[in-house]
């Protein structure tokens, strides 16, 4: 009897531990494909509009860039700095996404509809001190503040869509899978 207790404990951890690696998978894979839908259509609805593509990778860089000089360190090329910035915290926030929604039992969702809200409240939440730092560290107007406002909030909505479809679906499918 002990070496049946003893064998299910490493059966439980190997797929806590395959679990976790998917989970892990699946929320780069998201926060990576959100990233980067995220910014086609940003950049599409900016041309539309008469702006310069790039603009947000340039606010986004800018408020790297002067986070930075606060430190004493000085950085260039903003629009760089805003495409690394994008390209780190999206998968980033994706990887921690679904660590957590593989890791916690009440995280663990049986619908896409369901995994998508999670996204969105987890996305949403989480996105705003990156939001707010714009508008304090650029000295923003109230009209470009409203507009960077509703513009996030929208851009992080898709991100958030990708990232719980990405993710509910992976998981779900590993699941299906493993049930097989």
């Amino acid at each position: 009897m002990e070496t049946t207790l003893q064998d299910h404990s490493q059966i439980t951890g190997r797929i806590t531990s395959t679990s976790l690696s998917r989970g892990l998978g699946w929320g780069l894979i998201g926060g990576l494909a959100g990233t980067a839908i995220m910014d086609l259509i940003l950049m599409g609805a900016l041309s539309a509009v008469g702006l310069p593509a790039l603009t947000c990778f340039s606010i986004v860089g800018n408020t790297v860039a002067r986070f930075f000089s606060i430190q004493s360190m000085e950085m260039a090329r903003a629009i760089q700095m805003g495409i690394a910035t994008h390209y780190l915290v999206g998968p980033v926030i994706g990887a921690i996404f679904g660590t957590a929604v593989a890791r916690v039992e009440a995280l663990r969702v049986n619908t896409l509809k369901k995994s998508i809200l999670l996204a969105i409240l987890y996305v949403e939440i989480l996105s705003q001190p990156f939001v707010a730092m714009p508008p304090i560290l650029l000295k923003m107007t109230v009209p470009a503040i409203l507009q960077w406002y509703g513009g996030a909030f929208i851009m992080h909505l898709i991100v958030a869509v990708v990232l719980g479809a990405v993710v509910g679906r992976g998981l779900r499918l590993v699941t299906a899978l493993n049930h097989k």
